[in-house]
Parts: C-alpha cells; sequence; structure tokens
C-alpha cells in the first residue's frame, strides 16, 4: 500500500475483516443460522460484536508483561523477544481484550528483514491482528524505506544480497513510505464459519 505507514495499514486491516463479515452476515444469512445452531452457538451475535466495535491496539512489550502477570500457566514460556504462541494470542485477544486487538511493534528479530526498524532500534513497525477463537488472522508491516538499513538487516540475517537484487533495487533511489498486510484465508473461513 503506498504512502501508508503503520496506523494508515492498521485502519486499512480492520476495515477490511469488518468489510468481510458484515457481507458474509448480509449475503447468507441462512448459512449462517446454520454455523450458529450446528458449529458455534453465538456465532452471529460475535461476528456483529466484531463489526460494531473498534478493534484494540497494544504494544507487544505490554502483551508481554500482560502475559507474564497472568494467573495462568501456559505451555511455552513468555519472555521479552519470544514469538507469541497461539495460545498467548488467544489470551490475549479472549481473556484481557474480549475482541479483535493489533499487538504492534514486535522485535525486529523474530519479524522479516524487510520490516521498519523503529527509532528504538529493537523493534519494527510490524502489527499481527489477534482475534477471539483463532488467534493471528493478519500480519501487517510498514516496510523499510532507508537502504542501508534494509541491507544490514540482510546482512546480519546472512541473506544472500545478490539473491534479492531485483528487491534492494526498488530502494536504491529513494522510496516512499509503504505497507502491507497478509490474511489468513484459511482463519478467516474458520472465524466467520465457527
Amino acid at each position: 500500500i503506498a504512502f501508508a505507514e503503520l496506523p494508515d495499514v492498521i485502519e486499512i486491516a480492520e476495515e477490511m475483516i469488518k468489510t468481510v463479515v458484515k457481507t458474509v452476515l448480509d449475503k447468507c444469512p441462512d448459512e449462517m443460522k446454520f454455523f450458529d445452531t450446528h458449529f458455534e452457538n453465538g456465532l452471529i451475535e460475535k461476528l456483529q460484536n466484531l463489526i460494531s466495535n473498534e478493534f484494540a491496539v497494544c504494544d507487544y512489550t505490554k502483551a508481554i508483561e500482560l502475559l507474564k502477570s497472568a494467573d495462568k500457566e501456559f505451555v511455552y514460556p513468555v519472555e521479552w523477544g519470544c514469538d507469541l504462541q497461539t495460545e498467548h494470542e488467544r489470551y490475549i485477544s479472549e481473556e484481557v481484550f474480549n475482541k479483535a486487538v493489533f499487538v504492534t511493534n514486535y522485535p525486529k528479530e523474530i519479524k522479516s528483514f524487510y520490516m521498519k526498524q523503529n527509532p528504538d532500534g529493537k523493534t519494527v513497525a510490524a502489527t499481527d491482528l489477534l482475534v477471539p477463537g483463532v488467534g493471528e488472522i493478519i500480519g501487517c508491516s510498514e516496510r523499510e524505506a532507508d537502504l542501508d538499513k534494509l541491507l544490514d538487516a540482510m546482512q546480519t540475517r546472512g541473506m544472500s544480497i545478490e539473491d534479492y537484487e531485483h528487491y534492494i533495487a526498488l530502494r536504491r533511489f529513494g522510496s516512499v513510505p509503504h505497507s502491507g498486510f497478509g490474511l489468513g484465508l484459511e482463519r478467516i473461513i474458520m472465524y466467520v464459519t465457527g
């Protein structure tokens, strides 16, 4: 998405999810009643609640604090720098916020090389959208436009610069802020159908 920074891509992703869910509810009422009756009792109400409320936003560092202070034992231990597992994502979306939540500013070591580095030097302008019952449904990030930072991230990861020449060339003479996201198709289907 050209000229989009992280807050812009968060807004676009939220609107897309709400549009998809609203469209399914509007165009497939009989099917949704079937899923509500036979697969997830309360599904329609859950989806209407999703489209009626703003999604929460929580910084990764705060999410780690919430998980560490949880009165719950997780299979996977939680420390700053760990990649969140489904059990962590579901706890945050289901028990802490009880709605969809964007977790932002992940540690750069656990995210892709192309994600824009934040001024703190430790995190990237990235977010995952977590929804109750599923966990992560969308991954978003602002892309790194600074060629030197991009090359440094690639070298740190031991990547072949030559293999990515086509990608690097896009930033050689500068770039504009831009972002992107990916929706897990099977996850949105699982979420909407219960």
